[in-house]
Formats: C-alpha cells, sequence, structure tokens
C-alpha cells in the first residue's frame, strides 16, 4: 500500500517550525466527516465465554443484513501499534476481516526525531509508512495508538497517516494531549463516554468536539479504576462515529481488538530483534 499524499509523508530533517506547517497543511485536507466505505453501525466484536484456560476468544465482524440487497464483504480493519529498541522503531500492522487475521506484517526503522509532545507523526511515520509499503491487502479502516484530531494541530498521528493514504483512521490515546473533557474522567463506569472539547491550544475554535474520552474497561472495585482512553478521528469519520467503532471493536481489554493484536505483534517483533 503506498501513499496517496506523499507530499505529505512526515519528513525528519525538516525543522520543528516545518514540521508544525506540514500539519497544518495535513489538517487542512483531512475530513472529519463520515465518509466510511462500510456500515459503522454494522461492525460488532463478539466475545465468546471463556474457555478451560481461562481466555476469550474474540471474533471481528459485521453483522449480516437480515434482508441483504448486495453482495458485500466485511470491512478489513487494521490496528497499528509501535515498540522500540534502543534507537529503532518497530511499526507493526495486523489487519482483520470476519473475525480473522488476514495479515500481519511490520517494518524496522532507525529514530532520527526524539519524542516531542505533538509531533509524534515525525518520529513514528517511517516505519508506519514502510510497514504499510509491505501491506498487501487494503484496510478500509486503520486503527491507530495515538491521537488524532485531539491534537494541537488537528494533526496527530492517525491524521497525518490517514490523509497520507486518504484511508478511514482513527486516533486511541492513552492519555490526554490536548482538549478539556466535558466531564470528569475519574472513576467512570465500563461504557461511559463524554466529549473533549478544543480549548485556545487547539487550532479550531473553542468548544469543537475533537474527539471523546471513552472508558473502555473498569475494575469492579472501587479501590481502584482503569483511565479512559481517548478517542478521536483521524480522517474520513466522525468523532461521535469513531468512539462507537471503538466501542464496538472491543474485546475484553482496555484496547480494541486491531490495536490490541496491533501492540502484542510489535512486542514479538521486539523480543525476536532483541535475541537475534
Amino acid at each position: 500500500m503506498e501513499p496517496v499524499r506523499p507530499e505529505f509523508v512526515p519528513d525528519s530533517s525538516l525543522s520543528r517550525a516545518e514540521m508544525e506547517a506540514l500539519q497544518r497543511e495535513v489538517a487542512a485536507d483531512a475530513e472529519f466527516v463520515d465518509r466510511l466505505p462500510f456500515d459503522s453501525a454494522a461492525v460488532t466484536l463478539l466475545t465468546d465465554p471463556p474457555d478451560a484456560t481461562g481466555s476469550t476468544q474474540s471474533t471481528l465482524t459485521a453483522e449480516p443484513d437480515p434482508e441483504p440487497t448486495t453482495e458485500t464483504e466485511p470491512p478489513i480493519i487494521a490496528g497499528v501499534d509501535q515498540s522500540f529498541l534502543d534507537d529503532t522503531a518497530i511499526s507493526a500492522i495486523v489487519a482483520l476481516r470476519d473475525g480473522e487475521v488476514v495479515e500481519r506484517t511490520h517494518a524496522v526503522t532507525e529514530l532520527s526525531v526524539p519524542y516531542i509532545p505533538g509531533l509524534l507523526s515525525f518520529r513514528e511515520g517511517e516505519a508506519i509508512v514502510e510497514a504499510f509499503g509491505t501491506l498487501d491487502c487494503e484496510p478500509d479502516l486503520a486503527c491507530f495508538d495515538g491521537s488524532g484530531r485531539i491534537h494541537f494541530r488537528q494533526a496527530g498521528l492517525a491524521t497525518h497517516m490517514g490523509v497520507v493514504f486518504d484511508l478511514p483512521a482513527i486516533g486511541i490515546a492513552k492519555s490526554l494531549l490536548c482538549g478539556s473533557p466535558q466531564e470528569l474522567v475519574d472513576n467512570r463506569p465500563e461504557g461511559w463516554r463524554t466529549p473533549v472539547e478544543s480549548t485556545d491550544a487547539v487550532d479550531c475554535p473553542d468548544g469543537t468536539t475533537i474527539g471523546y474520552a471513552y472508558q473502555s474497561r473498569q475494575y469492579d472495585s472501587g479501590n481502584r479504576y482503569i483511565n479512559p482512553l481517548y478517542v478521536s478521528p483521524g480522517h474520513l469519520v466522525s468523532a461521535a462515529t469513531a468512539v462507537d467503532l471503538v466501542a464496538a471493536l472491543g474485546g475484553g481489554y482496555k484496547l480494541p481488538e486491531p490495536t490490541r493484536l496491533a501492540d502484542s505483534y510489535a512486542d514479538e517483533v521486539k523480543s525476536t530483534l532483541s535475541d537475534s
């Protein structure tokens, strides 16, 4: 899979000012509206009861229309996550269709940019672009470990990569980069969500819904709690649909199944490289 907008591919040789300017160009081309090639309401993750070992088996699928009018294949949904080993980045992609892993691929590149909040796509983008270049299937949606529109310039990792490949994309972050949740997020029940609104730190009018805080899992005990995920549209999907899809893709863990599997695969590759 090759970039559709190669002029937006992250370039680590740019100055910080040039990187931020490129992000603003990416954001101007991003579409935070629903233009998905499948019915988002039909996507569901079926989780079987635990087996004798206590594990669960999750199935990502699209529910069939009870009165189908056309023959459609279930969407391919790709999870993308990164791991790091010394001065290298490992980008892992796991693609699922109808509950089956149809492809796993990865790329390993040298890191040339330090971690700078708001410039994650320039640190990890090279490995991600190379990983997509080895992908044989064409995803209908990509779920990234990182932010989308919840970003100072509305161009987080998911937005940047979504625009580069003109691919529907969602950002799923474990911490909040910017913006303000409408409600306090502490100790919320599983399934709870609240909009994240822009502030004057974000390049859009104050009060714009740029994503959601979403409580994917929670402990039964009140003595400790799991932090929410921060879900935002990357490209060709709205904020409301993005969080609905992440909820539908949950498989009994904090992370949705596509990115959870990508995270596991990235760690698997890292372990193999460490042993070699």
